[in-house]
């Protein structure tokens, strides 16, 4: 599906490291990603850190993962994004274990 297809929406995956698991991270990824009209996911990963995938205009994108990176940064040490065009692979932002 082309960028174009769905909107303009973009998709970044974002990779975070430090103490970001066990201190809330996905509840409060989750909470706030309903103040914004995002959709995908947050997942603990066995080597420590979190995954989210979201997708969303970019300017959605931009601010939720701003607020998040804001409510989170005590706890976060690095953070990796990749940024793609969006598949449309959601409907709604989900916790996944």
């Amino acid at each position: 599906m082309s960028e174009e297809a769905i909107g303009g929406h973009r998709r970044r995956e974002v990779y975070y490291s430090g103490q970001v698991q066990g201190v809330g991270f996905r509840y409060t990824a989750q909470r706030l990603a309903r103040r914004y009209d995002v959709g995908g996911y947050v997942r603990n990963l066995r080597d420590g850190r979190v995954e989210l995938v979201a997708e969303g205009s970019a300017s959605e994108l931009e601010a939720f993962l701003t607020e998040l990176y804001g409510a989170m940064r005590p706890y976060i040490r690095d953070v990796q994004t990749v940024d793609q065009a969006a598949r449309g692979d959601f409907d709604g932002f989900d916790i996944r274990f």
